[in-house]
Parts: C-alpha cells; structure tokens; sequence
C-alpha cells in the first residue's frame, strides 16, 4: 500500500519586506526595500501511513502550519518532494482535493449569517457529491457530532462550541481519507474537546482516515496520537513513538497522593522529590526504576486514600526536549 503522506528534504523559504518605524523609513521603503530571507521549513522529511493519527508538535513558529499549508496545496514548496495520497498538492488536481481535507481552528468556511446546513448543501455541489451518499454522510455526521438542529440556525448565532462541530461536518461530507487538522479544538472548554476527540477518533476508525494533527493543547495529542512528528525552526526534531519519547525525556514517573489529612512534606521527601503538595493532595516525581519500592513504602508507611501513577505531562516533556540543544538526539527518528 502506497504512503498516504511524503516528505522529502522540504524547504520553505520567505522574501520578507523589513524596516524601521516611522514615515520617514515609509517613504524611502516606497523606492529602496530592504529584504530578508526565513527559512519557515527546512530539508523535513517524513512519512505518514494510511489510517495513521500522527501529532504533529512543536513551538510557535516551527514551521507546523506553513507545512499543512504545503501539504494541502495552498502554498508551494521552496525545494522538496511532496505527494499527499500520490498527489503533487501543488497541482490542485480534482483526485487530491476530493482526498484530503484541511480545518484551521482560526479559520472558518461557514457563512457567517446562513445556517451551516447552506454551506453543507454548498459543499455537496463543489465536490459534486451524489445525493444519496450526500444524505447518508449528514445522517452519520449530524448523529456523531449531534449538530442536527445546530445546522438550522444562523451560524452568528452559535457558540464557538457548536460552530466548530459545524465546521468539522462540513468539511468531511465528501468523506477525504486525509484530515489535516490544525488547532481544531482551540479555545474550546474541556468537556467540547472531548467532544471533538471522540469524534476524530471515531472518524479515523470508521473510514480508515490517516489523521495528521496539531494542537498546543497536549491532551488532544496525548489521547489521538500514538506517533509524534516534533519540529522547531522547521528542523525535525524526532518522529517516532509518543510513549518512547516521553520515557526518554523524562524517564521518571509522577505519583499522585490523596490523603485523610495534610502529610508530612519531609516524609514524602524522603520517597521523592515533591512536585506538589497543597493540602491532602500531594505530587511525587520518582525514577521509573523506583516506583514499586516507592509506592510500597507510602502505603505502609503513610496510609494514603488514593494513589495513581502516571507519566509526566507531555507538556513538561516537550518544554525539555526543546531546551535540548538541536543536535542533541531525542530518540530513534523513523
């Protein structure tokens, strides 16, 4: 089976105008300009299977959504390879766009005062989707995502909430086997992006869809992702398993106490370094190779109500890998 997604040795490289403020430097930028080059992506090579969720991560200005861009065929890469679904995305050819599909969290192609079921119906003609395979698709989106009375009001007048909901339906109607996702639970409460997780990973199962994700919201990627692609300043940084990574940054784990009354924080000292102690609730971080000795020892000796253990947060864990010096491996890069 062919990949879904290639990259080879892409470069995207900006002309950028620069000078100082004021009218002065205005005017004479109107006759001499003074430019700049940034390297928005550089020499990334990667590969993404079908069916794959991929998180796709790094810092501000990585270079993630100029990458996606590429990917969907809106901006042309400097130098490189890129096929998506044995596409060039450059080219725009009908076959890639029915393909593929891209959702912006900052972005949206619902009109702003028709319900969203306008922009469904105009979906449908654009990529000329039957009418029967129409109405199956909206049934199985409208129940997944329980937009079927959303989708009749004036999109104005939905939250953020229900228009993301919305936006995702709309976008998938034509049923794309690849989703680039980039940011799509932004500014969404807790229990709205579990929400839109659940949906994305019943999507991927469902149709066999590879998924490639960003987010700065490690939760999404932590429960959609089994792999990672990590960049910054537009150099891969590592491309492999999330659980690897995490164990090679930070081969600790974090174990959570509650307890009856407040503990001793020297006592808990003693087992490991404290993380968090705020009234019964306590945050230990152990090496992984001390736990069992560690969590025998607080329950005989401390008696706690609860005990979990868990991995560090994948936040904390992305903060060290980038403090790492660039040539500094992270792991075993596919």
């Amino acid at each position: 089976m062919n990949a879904a997604v290639v990259v080879r040795a892409l470069t995207k490289v900006y002309r950028v105008h620069e000078r100082p403020a004021g009218l002065a430097a205005a005017l004479r930028s109107v006759f001499r300009r003074t430019y700049k080059e940034v390297r928005a992506v550089e020499e990334l090579s990667f590969t993404i299977e079908p069916g794959e969720r991929v998180g796709f991560l790094g810092p501000n200005g990585a270079g993630k959504t100029t990458t996606l861009k590429i990917l969907a065929g809106l901006l042309h890469p400097t130098s490189g390879e890129v096929t998506v679904s044995g596409h060039a995305p450059r080219e725009r050819d009908p076959g890639f766009l029915r393909a593929i599909t891209l959702v912006m969290g900052q972005k949206q192609q619902l009109l702003w005062d028709l319900p969203p079921a306008e922009t469904f119906d105009l979906n449908r003609a654009i990529y000329g989707v039957p009418d029967a395979a129409y109405a199956e698709t909206l049934r199985e989106l409208e129940s997944l995502l329980d937009i079927g009375a959303l989708a009749k009001k004036p999109t104005r007048q939905l939250s953020l909430g229900e228009r993301m909901k919305c936006e995702l339906a709309a976008a998938l109607l034509h049923r794309p086997g690849i989703l680039f996702l980039d940011e799509p639970t932004i500014g969404l409460d807790v229990s709205m992006q579990l929400v839109v997780r659940d949906f994305i990973r019943k999507y991927n199962e469902k149709r066999g869809a590879t998924v490639l994700l960003t987010s700065h919201y490690m939760d999404d990627v932590a429960s959609l992702c089994p792999r990672v692609i990590v960049i910054d300043k537009g150099k891969l940084r590592y491309d492999g398993d999330l659980a690897t990574l995490v164990r090679t940054i930070r081969p600790d784990k974090r174990i959570v106490l509650v307890f009856a009354t407040p503990p001793d924080r020297a006592a808990l000292e003693r087992v490991g370094g404290v993380v968090e102690l705020e009234g019964t609730r306590a945050v230990l971080r152990v090496p992984q190779s001390e736990v069992r000795d560690a969590v025998s020892h607080l329950v005989a000796s401390a008696d706690p109500s609860d005990l979990t253990i868990e991995d560090p947060p994948l936040e904390e864990v992305m903060r060290d890998l980038f403090a790492r010096p660039a040539e500094e491996p992270a792991g075993a890069t596919k």
